[in-house]
């Protein structure tokens, strides 16, 4: 009976990992990043889907952990701590900007709908971060970063990941359902560590990187995966949050040592991070995302309206062209991992109702897919509309 239950769950995770790895040459082939595909197949092959996997649910949910974990952990070593803190006053403005205009419309849709303060929160994120990943993807492909708006683009999305570190301990207090001084003992130490980490990174980040480092690759990989899985625990378990601890832990990693580490963590990133993003589609049942689908278009033309708001104000204060300007808002509207990492938080809580997974899955779904769309095409569409004008005159 062991036998068989293994053999199904082999067959069923084979048949997941092959099936993510189709789903990933589908997305590269056609252009855009493969998050909403990977929702879309955990859709299907979820409660309510057309085939459910009933084998793999415990991997699938650690792994999905691991996922989380890999995906701050790499953001971290995206920057260092000077980058960071440089980022902080010249973007403080601008961040203030999108923060306001984008979390907003996900706190007034929940309250609206009812799901009170917990879901207003929780809602507040997922409508206000974008995806760093989505962007520097799109930047990339589209040969965008040595423009001269990209350094807007980049102090934005770095105040979003620091306005994160204090937002995430915020939210588990609130899912957690502590009182108010609780709650504020959990921001309180989310604060120190974020000041400890910074101030440890700026002039002790070398011994940090030594610590971890080795010539040996299996060495090297053995010890950042522990260091960020041991840490991530531990900030777990003071209610901080293990996406907080991961992204911290890849803030002290610096120089040489952070461009190997992420080289090396890549492939496991997205591996994991793959499962991570099929069990958000596994969780969340189809057929409750038609009644939502109304509110998920009403959030996301108002969020991709902000965002081209917040990006064209910043630019233009860098003294950025036009074009500048509207290729800085259209790159910052894709939304994607941190939006799941923030409503699988809280669907696993058990703190909202099963219509806030439909919404967000739906919301990141449109907004995963419209965010390099827009970037595409925002400046073509501007010389389209400027033309006429131009012949006019």
């Amino acid at each position: 009976m062991v036998a068989h239950e293994t053999a199904l769950a082999l067959i069923q995770l084979g048949a997941v990992f092959f099936g993510l790895g189709l789903l990933g040459k589908l997305a590269a082939r056609i252009g855009m990043s493969p998050i909403p595909l990977y929702l879309i197949g955990g859709l299907v092959f979820g409660t309510g889907g057309l085939v459910e996997l009933g084998h793999v649910d415990e991997f699938i949910h650690l792994a999905s952990e691991i996922g989380v974990v890999l995906l701050l952990l790499l953001l971290g070593l995206e920057y260092s701590a000077s980058e960071l803190v440089t980022g902080l006053r010249g973007s403080w403005q601008a961040g203030v900007v999108d923060l306001v205009l984008n979390a907003t419309p996900g706190v007034l849709v929940s309250l609206w709908l009812g799901w009170g303060v917990t879901g207003a929160v929780a809602m507040a994120g997922v409508t206000y971060i974008s995806s760093s990943g989505i962007v520097a993807k799109v930047l990339g492909d589209l040969g965008r970063l040595g423009n001269r708006e990209t350094p807007t683009i980049l102090s934005i999305l770095v105040f979003e990941d620091l306005v994160m570190a204090a937002y995430l301990p915020v939210l588990t207090a609130i899912l957690a359902g502590v009182g108010f001084a609780a709650g504020l003992k959990t921001l309180g130490i989310a604060l120190a560590a974020v000041t400890v980490v910074l101030v440890v990174a700026l002039r002790y980040g070398k011994y940090v990187s030594m610590i971890v480092d080795s010539d040996d690759r299996e060495i090297f990989l053995l010890k950042l995966l522990g260091a960020a899985l041991l840490v991530a625990g531990v900030a777990s378990a003071l209610q901080v949050s293990a996406a907080v601890g991961a992204f911290l832990l890849g803030i002290a990693i610096s120089d040489s040592t952070a461009h190997n580490a992420t080289k090396l963590l890549e492939p496991l990133r997205d591996l994991f991070a793959a499962l991570f993003f099929v069990l958000f589609g596994l969780t969340t049942d189809p057929r409750s995302i038609p009644p939502v689908l109304g509110w998920a278009i009403v959030l996301a033309v108002v969020t991709t309206a902000a965002k081209l708001f917040t990006g064209w104000w910043a630019a233009r204060r860098a003294g950025a062209s036009r074009y500048g300007r509207a290729r800085a808002g259209a790159a910052l509207v894709a939304h994607g991992e941190f939006s799941i990492v923030i409503a699988g938080l809280a669907v696993a809580a058990g703190a909202v109702p099963s219509e806030f997974a439909a919404l967000a899955t739906t919301y990141v779904l449109l907004m995963a897919v419209l965010g390099p769309i827009a970037a595409r095409v925002v400046e073509p569409l501007l010389r389209q509309f400027e033309r006429p004008k131009a012949v006019a005159e």
